[in-house]
């Protein structure tokens, strides 16, 4: 956000600035790779501390589990305390809790360093992006630096299978939670040299009946939405998350009483606030259900290795990286929403693709629609965390951070629940018609399940009824994946006009500082704030803003 006062444009950044955005995004592309290399390495550490499958399913969700948690309190923490200070203690916890799981000897002790990874994961991510708007005031440079930002959360989700695949096959399992020790030790040892520090001396204390609450909301939505997307509706899964939206709703009539909230409510009355937040909420949720049947089609249709899987998507990845560098210079010369807007019209032609892919011989054309689908998001998440950071006043940036966080958690999870329900019921609808009638009923039941139980199943059965089990199971899961896809494009389509109406008056990022000065204090004709994001966050909650250098 643009702190300058007058008619002074915003301060530049410098060499340091730059240097400290370099030890901003070590823990970005950390944490990004750490999504994916588990993955690869469950199988290894299964069977190395005899973990149940019950146990593997906590050893991969409970990071997230408490992670979603924690961001809002941990964002909120950052203000007080410090982000820096914060981002600190958080490094060193990440990197003492990435030894504990290396070197565990049993699953409840990995399970436990995977909840505190968790912890210490939500005290970065909001404090690296928080930082960022501390550091860069000037909103050319401030679009530029969420863009590298971004470019090394994605980087290291397509680096992450190859890297896991490599350490996997020279070391053994633990060696991928290793990967985060030398990065938190150059953080702890280039931070305090590199990054400024910025709280707000005005927050009062963290309200911790709400912290409660706000953990007593996240969680049980979390698991049951989760729990959801693996097993369908349980009582169980339908209990917890009536708990937790009844815990939510306590949590928000909580934080309007309170003079200093834990969650600033404040900021959804931000317009450009709450439609970026909106948006990318949403394009997050519709992209994690979607990557999710991707990433299945290319292991159980194709057959392929996660390694390999994962070498196949990283041209998806780059194809994003590539439009998140391109859309940031044209953003100056254009409004943001025109860029966002044709972005997300470019991802549902790539959902249209999708929804064409053949069971057999599809690799190259998902390949394309995703690379696709990926270079459209680009534009929106990029521009869309950049009006997401510049519309929240400063010592509001790491809250503002944290609740972006969480809704990006919320998201994914709600994507995967329901557009991999949506393909499950395409998948069992068109397979119970399908299946052989010789097939014995305990392979017919697997097979109903989900195409995972088909090919295991198919593996136990004569080679002439095997292959026809397997051709009708990939048949019908990409019946699934082409139906999602289109429901997709549909979606996307109806982002892209979301964004065009909300948020076409948001100026290029080029005139930002020159808009702002002209536009100072001032309203539209129409009533609304016409400014840039930083003048919506000062004319919707206060014109007193404290510089965060």
């Amino acid at each position: 956000m643009d702190t300058s006062t007058g008619n002074q444009p915003a301060p530049r950044a410098g060499r340091r600035e730059w240097l400290g955005l370099a030890v901003l995004v070590l823990p970005t592309l950390l944490l990004s790779i750490d999504l994916s290399v588990l993955y690869l390495a469950l199988p290894h550490l299964g069977a190395d501390l005899g973990a149940s499958s019950v146990q593997q399913l906590w050893i991969l969700d409970i990071y997230a589990f408490i992670l979603a948690g924690f961001l809002i309190t941990m964002g909120t923490l950052g203000d007080r305390i410090g982000r820096r200070r914060l981002l600190l203690i958080g490094a060193a916890a990440f990197g003492a809790a990435s030894v504990l799981a290396a070197y565990s000897v049993t699953p409840e002790m990995l399970i436990a360093a995977r909840a505190l990874l968790g912890v210490a994961g939500a005290t970065l991510m909001p404090s690296t992006l928080s930082l960022i708007s501390t550091i860069f005031k000037d909103p050319k440079q401030r679009s530029a630096a969420i863009g590298v930002w971004m470019m090394c959360f994605m980087g290291g989700m397509a680096v992450g299978p190859m890297i896991g695949g490599l350490m996997l096959e020279f070391f053994w399992w633990g060696s991928v939670f290793l990967l985060g020790v030398p990065v938190m030790a150059l953080l702890l040892v280039a931070g305090p040299m590199l990054l400024p520090e910025y709280r707000n001396s005005d927050a009062g204390r963290i309200d911790l009946l709400s912290v409660a609450l706000s953990l007593a909301a996240i969680l049980p939505v979390i698991y049951g939405i989760k729990d959801l997307a693996e097993n369908g509706w349980r009582p169980l899964v339908a209990a917890a998350v009536v708990i937790g939206l009844v815990f939510g709703v306590l949590f928000v009539l909580r934080q309007r009483r309170l003079a200093d909230p834990l969650m600033d409510l404040q900021l959804f009355s931000i317009r450009i606030y709450r439609s970026a937040f909106t948006l990318s909420m949403l394009v997050g949720g519709i992209q994690g259900g979607s990557l999710l049947l991707i990433n299945l089609y290319l292991q159980t249709v194709a057959g392929l290795s996660p390694l390999q899987a994962g070498l196949w998507l990283i041209p998806t990845a780059f194809a994003m990286i590539f439009t998140i560098m391109v859309s940031s210079g044209i953003a100056r010369r254009v409004r943001p929403a025109y860029v966002i807007t044709v972005g997300l019209l470019i991802s549902s032609v790539g959902y249209l693709l999708l929804s064409q892919v053949p069971s057999s011989g599809g690799v190259p054309m998902l390949v394309i629609g995703t690379g696709v689908i990926m270079a459209g998001i680009g534009p929106a998440t990029a521009l869309g965390y950049d009006m997401i950071l510049g519309a929240a006043p400063p010592e509001k940036a790491g809250s503002a951070s944290a609740i972006t966080e969480t809704g990006g958690q919320f998201g994914v999870a709600s994507g995967i629940a329901v557009l991999g329900s949506i393909a499950t019921a395409v998948y069992r609808f068109q397979i119970t018609d399908a299946l052989p009638g010789d097939l014995p009923q305990q392979a017919a039941n697997a097979a109903q399940e989900s195409i995972a139980g088909a090919v295991a199943t198919a593996q136990q059965l004569p080679e002439a009824l095997s292959a026809e089990l397997l051709v009708l199971a990939r048949e019908a899961f990409t019946t699934g994946l082409n139906t999602v896809a289109f429901f997709g494009c549909l979606l996307f389509i109806g982002l892209a006009t979301i964004a065009i109406t909300t948020l076409r008056q948001v100026p290029p990022t080029g005139e930002a500082q020159a808009h702002q000065s002209e536009q100072s204090g001032q309203d539209g004709q129409d009533g609304t704030p016409e400014a840039t994001p930083a003048d919506a966050a000062v004319e919707e909650t206060t014109t007193t803003a404290k510089d965060g250098s």
